[in-house]
């Protein structure tokens, strides 16, 4: 694909078409389990969890409220897609791009604006044994700059940043959710938490009884979301809210799960993807869920606050998607990995569940989307970039 490149969008017809022509995984897990524990010597002790809550949803009418209508598709608009530059790690070679994120501080080897990106395989591409982190200008021609390489981003699938530049990792080979300084360093694995293969990562500014702001995590080997609520001097709780997830228990390179976590500050809305089964699911008001809040059942809930739950869509034209991107207008864009060879499908869904547009972003082999993150302020100047594991790239869509 060359440097700059207009796109063709998909019909939403033909979209449908093309994901019913292949097959993707399912299944499910549940589990309660809700433990609270301690980060190693790095990071003081946690604070004391709330008690599991079971009275009745004290949620507001706001929070549960469907959102207006809007039939204005973003995705249609971002016709050029431009490749910014190779994902490649400049030392040891690994490659695979999986976790995607855009740096808003000036920190250590970030820049306001870099694309933050982890690799998932080795220079060898044996899937799950990549364990570094690159940084690239947001701009064509950029090379990488290697942030980190540490054992405990074994098989890395996804980033986020916290506002002092903190890169928090899903390391599902690993099984750790490492928080690595912005120059590199170490902070901590989060050792002993309810880690079950980590898979989705997303950071959420909103206080609650947990501290000042959280981390959501989502585990692909047992289907559950874990809030990491951030408290005074680095305190953190782990309480698991939502499980019941469907996954597909795959190796590396095939794993299917919850994933592609997307959080609305304006709504206090968590989306997860699911590619397992093809779904996008919303927690409402998810700062209050707590403990055991919500159990996952296909596509209908359980659990004290299970009314706090929604499915947002499900089926085709979703296809094994497990990257996403939330857009300035609110929208969501899903990235398949499923699809038939030559198609790369992104598929646009507004939060009321209506499906706004499919664009194939790659014409080469299928499985090639993975990572994704929106940046701008409104409709005009909303930029998609999103990883290229074909040729291992971050590409950056624009009208």
């Amino acid at each position: 694909m060359s440097a700059s490149t207009s796109l063709v969008n998909v019909p939403i017809g033909t979209a449908i078409l093309l994901a019913l022509a292949s097959c993707s995984g399912s299944g499910g897990m549940s589990t309660g389990a809700t433990p609270v524990v301690a980060p190693n010597a790095m990071v003081p002790a946690p604070m004391a969890t709330a008690a599991l809550r079971t009275a009745a949803d004290p949620s507001t009418p706001e929070d549960n409220a469907d959102d207006p209508v809007d039939g204005t598709s973003i995705l249609k608009r971002l016709n050029h897609i431009t490749t910014i530059g190779s994902t490649v790690d400049p030392s040891n070679g690994d490659q695979n791009p999986y976790g995607l994120a855009v740096a808003s501080v000036d920190a250590g080897a970030i820049e306001p604006g870099d694309l933050v990106v982890c690799n998932f395989n080795n220079a060898a591409n044996v899937q799950g044994t990549g364990t570094t982190i690159v940084a690239l200008h947001p701009k064509p021609g950029s090379t990488p700059r290697r942030v980190a390489q540490k054992s405990a981003l074994l098989g890395c699938t996804e980033v986020a940043l916290a506002p002092n530049g903190n890169i928090w990792a899903s390391a599902f080979a690993a099984n750790d959710n490492p928080i690595v300084a912005p120059d590199g360093t170490l902070r901590t694995t989060l050792p002993g938490g309810p880690w079950h293969g980590p898979f989705g990562q997303t950071f959420a500014p909103h206080p609650g009884s947990f501290g000042s702001a959280a981390f959501y995590e989502s585990n692909a080997g047992d289907g559950t979301i874990v809030r990491i609520g951030i408290g005074a001097n680095s305190h953190f709780t782990f309480e698991v809210i939502a499980s019941g997830f469907a996954v597909n228990h795959g190796a590396p390179g095939s794993i299917l799960g919850p994933s592609g976590l997307q959080y609305d500050r304006r709504h206090d809305r968590l989306y997860i993807v699911d590619g397992a089964d093809n779904t996008l699911v919303a927690l409402r008001g998810v700062s209050t869920i707590p403990a055991g809040g919500v159990v996952v059942h296909g596509t209908s809930f359980s659990g004290p606050f299970a009314k706090r739950a929604r499915l947002i869509f499900s089926g085709t034209p979703l296809n094994g998607p497990i990257s996403s991107a939330l857009l300035p207008d609110g929208h969501l864009v899903l990235g398949n990995t499923l699809d038939s060879s030559g198609f790369n499908l992104m598929v646009e869904i507004a939060p009321n569940g209506r499906l706004l547009d499919v664009k194939n972003v790659d014409t080469g082999a299928a499985g090639a989307l993975f990572g994704m993150a929106a940046t701008g302020h409104d409709n005009a100047d909303t930029a998609l970039y999103f990883n290229d594991d074909n040729d291992n790239t971050v590409k950056e869509l624009t009208p």
